[in-house]
């Protein structure tokens, strides 16, 4: 087995007494997409957080590369390879797809970029992210507000923009939420063709979707994993229905 690319060693978050994330550890392998399920409230964006470096874990260690980062922060993370989508999209309205991706691929250039020149007529920024849009099948809406692109036409400039930071690891925190069916489908197949390229941790609550998609997945009840396996295994997991009902024990 190859090393991983990201481990989490016994994390624990907590607030107020309440436990948040209950002695969490895992690994991630290169190239695997891991979905993260449970019910409402299970921790699981408390969870993606902490691995981002949104929030640092009361206990614990994150390690990517065999690096300890628990206690590097968001940027510091995006420039060893992190990537990162939220559940509330996060773009600039007023501006176009394009020039969303631009100041992305601006800010992966960083300190040699010549500022002193027009971003939006810059070769060397334009070219890339028409790329980045080209691969998540927005090309043809470059020019396009985002205040008008569709909500799913938004979730998929959001991949665009974190495949722009060049990122070795992506962390998605419910891609498909909000979307129909058929936006639904046209996001499982681009997060196929990333797949294998680029290791995936994904929370979402389309099962269909994770099942389609994960190569392992865990489960999450009060913040403590309860099963982990291939979808199959999974799907055929008493403990894991009896969590969905609400009555999940809180052992892995």
């Amino acid at each position: 087995m190859p090393d991983p690319i990201l481990s989490a060693r016994n994390l624990v978050k907590h607030y107020d007494g309440i436990v948040a994330t209950d002695n969490f550890s895992f690994d991630l392998s290169p190239g695997e997409l891991c979905a993260i399920i449970g019910p409402n409230g299970a921790g699981k964006t408390t969870l993606l957080a902490q691995l981002s470096g949104e929030l640092e874990p009361n206990s614990g260690q994150i390690l990517y590369l065999g690096q300890d980062v628990t206690g590097l922060s968001v940027h510091q993370r995006a420039g060893l390879g992190f990537g990162r989508s939220f559940q509330i999209t996060s773009v600039f309205a007023d501006f176009t797809a394009l020039q969303n991706v631009i100041l992305a691929v601006q800010a992966q250039v960083g300190h040699s970029f010549r500022f002193w020149r027009d971003a939006s007529t810059d070769p060397e920024l334009v070219e890339p992210a028409l790329g980045y849009l080209n691969e998540v099948g927005l090309g043809s809406r470059a020019n396009v507000l985002v205040s008008s692109l569709s909500h799913g036409e938004k979730r998929a400039l959001e991949i665009a923009i974190a495949l722009a930071g060049k990122p070795r690891l992506l962390l998605l925190d419910e891609p498909m939420a909000g979307m129909g069916v058929e936006e639904s489908e046209k996001m499982i197949t681009l997060l196929l063709s990333l797949k294998g390229r680029i290791s995936i941790v994904l929370i979402e609550h389309d099962m269909d979707a994770v099942f389609k998609l994960a190569d392992r997945i865990i489960v999450l009840v009060s913040g403590a994993c309860i099963a982990s396996g291939d979808p199959e295994a999974i799907r055929l997991n008493p403990q894991v229905r009896k969590a969905y009902l609400g009555e999940g024990e809180t052992t892995c």
